[in-house]
C-alpha cells in the first residue's frame, strides 16, 4: 500500500522553467504509483498536464460546447446559407402572420426575431413578378376579345418591368428605411431598433397578399379590382405599420407620423402602379361608319321613230 508521502504534490525545476517562460500557463503535477510500486517497488511516475490554451482553442471549444458552428466570411457559401436556414413550418407561419395582422402583435417580434430569413421574401417576390406579368397578359387578352382587329401578342417585357419594380421596392425601400431608423436611433437615443435583415424580411412577407390579389385581377370588373386592391393595401400596410410604429413612436410626433405616412404612401404607390400599368381596361371606341353615296339609276329610253 502506498504511503501518504507518495501522494503529496511535488514541484520540479521543469515546472519553474515553464512558468517563467509563460507566466499565464497553469501546470498540474501528479505523482502516481505504477504497478511495480503496488507490488512493493519504490519507483513512481510523474505526470504533468499543461492546461494552457491559446485564445483560438478556447473559442473553438466554447463553440463546440455551445452547439454553434463557426461562420465564414461574406465570400463563403456558409455565410449566405444562414440567411436561408428556415423550414417550411416557419415560412407558412410567417405567411399566415402577414395576411392576418392583429393589433398589438408585432410581426418581427412574434415571427422573425428568433431567425429572420431571406428564403421567404425572395420566393415571394419571384412569384409576385410572374403572377403580375402573366395575369396582366391574360387580363389584356380577355378585355380585347370583343375587338375583331385585335391580335394577341405575348408581352414578355412586362416580366422584366415587374421584376425591376418589385425587387427595387423590396430592397431599396427597406435599405432606406433601415438607414433612416438607424440614424434616428443614434440621434434620439432610441432603443429596440430592427436589424437590416429583419427590415428586408418583413417587407418581403408583406407582399404575399398581392399574389392571390393579382390573380383575381384577371376578372374584368373594375369595381372588383379596386375593391381587391383596397383590401390588399389595408392588410399589407397594417403589417408594416404595426411593425414599425413601436420603433418610431418614441421619436418626435412630427417625425413619427411622417415616417409612417411615407411607408404607407410608398406601399400604396406600388399597388396602384401595378394595377394601372399591368391591368389597364381596354376602351373600345366605335369607329364611325363610312358615309354611303346614294346610287343614281339612269333609265334610258329609245324612241322608235
Amino acid at each position: 500500500m502506498a504511503s501518504p508521502n507518495d501522494l503529496q504534490f511535488q514541484e520540479f525545476e521543469e515546472a519553474a522553467e515553464l512558468l517563467s517562460a509563460d507566466p499565464e500557463a497553469s501546470t498540474l503535477s501528479l505523482s502516481a504509483s505504477d504497478n511495480s510500486a503496488r507490488a512493493g517497488g519504490g519507483g513512481s511516475e510523474d505526470v504533468k498536464l499543461d492546461l494552457s490554451d491559446d485564445e483560438e482553442g478556447q473559442e473553438e471549444s466554447s463553440e463546440l460546447l455551445g452547439g454553434q458552428k463557426p461562420s465564414g466570411g461574406f465570400w463563403t457559401f456558409e455565410y449566405y446559407e444562414s440567411f436561408f436556414n428556415v423550414d417550411t413550418v416557419q415560412v407558412l407561419d410567417r405567411v399566415k402572420g402577414s395576411v392576418l395582422p392583429l393589433p398589438g402583435r408585432n410581426f418581427i417580434k412574434h415571427y422573425l426575431r428568433s431567425n429572420p430569413d431571406l428564403y421567404g421574401p425572395f420566393w415571394i417576390c419571384v412569384t409576385l413578378v410572374f403572377s403580375v406579368a402573366i395575369s396582366g397578359n391574360l387580363s389584356t387578352f380577355i378585355s380585347e376579345m370583343g375587338d375583331p382587329t385585335y391580335h394577341y401578342r405575348p408581352q414578355f417585357h412586362r416580366v422584366t418591368i415587374a421584376a425591376v419594380v418589385i425587387f427595387m421596392y423590396a430592397w431599396l425601400v427597406p435599405i432606406g428605411l433601415w438607414g433612416f431608423l438607424t440614424w434616428r436611433q443614434g440621434t434620439e437615443r432610441q432603443i429596440g431598433g430592427y436589424s437590416f435583415l429583419e427590415t428586408v424580411c418583413v417587407y418581403g412577407y408583406s407582399l404575399f397578399i398581392y399574389i392571390p390579389t393579382s390573380v383575381l385581377w384577371i376578372i374584368p370588373f373594375e369595381w372588383l379590382r379596386w375593391t381587391l386592391i383596397l383590401v390588399a393595401m389595408v392588410i399589407s400596410g397594417s403589417v408594416l405599420v404595426l411593425t414599425f410604429w413601436p420603433v418610431v413612436r418614441d421619436d418626435t410626433k412630427v417625425m413619427a407620423v411622417a415616417t409612417v405616412a411615407t411607408i404607407v404612401v410608398l406601399h400604396t404607390l406600388l399597388a396602384i402602379g401595378c394595377k394601372m400599368y399591368f391591368f389597364q381596361t381596354a376602351v373600345h371606341v366605335p369607329t364611325p361608319a363610312a358615309p354611303t353615296t346614294p346610287a343614281i339609276h339612269i333609265t334610258l329610253t329609245t324612241n322608235p321613230h
